[in-house]
């Protein structure tokens, strides 16, 4: 198996992919995000995968009202998963998962849309906590160079 060194979690994401293949081989195209997180959540239970779903993330701000972010998984307490069944994934799907990580402090993300004839898994970055962890490197680096 062929590894990428810049994929957080790598054999994680690996087993999540091959679950989401199954769930989407074994439901098809046209169910709803409920029916396929049920059948998804078996499978996490069958593979003994440490999940939490439908979590309500906890308030980020002074003044956020309860019930902002929910996830529909968090795999591992590691990976945000988030199911979709629409045409496309937008630029809102990608901001609603940078808000679900910045607001739980989780480093990677997964969205996932069954509508399509081939799923297609969506990988996103905490934008915040990359570019904090590449601006302390480089003040590092330029620490060195003294």
């Amino acid at each position: 198996m062929l590894k990428n060194k810049n994929i957080l979690y790598p054999e994680l994401s690996y087993k999540l992919n091959n679950l989401f293949y199954k769930t989407h081989n074994k439901l098809g195209r046209y169910r709803n995000e409920k029916q396929y997180a049920d059948y998804f959540e078996l499978l996490l239970k069958k593979n003994e995968l440490i999940y939490e779903r439908e979590l309500e993330l906890l308030i980020s701000f002074d003044g956020e009202k309860k019930r902002r972010n929910i996830v529909d998984f968090i795999i591992e307490d590691k990976i945000i998963i988030d199911f979709k069944t629409k045409t496309l994934i937008t630029k809102e799907d990608y901001f609603q998962m940078q808000r679900y990580l910045i607001s739980s402090g989780k480093e990677s993300g997964i969205i996932i849309n069954f509508r399509q004839k081939s799923i297609k898994p969506k990988r996103v970055l905490n934008v915040k906590l990359y570019n904090e962890k590449n601006n302390s490197n480089s003040e590092h680096s330029d620490d060195n160079s003294d």
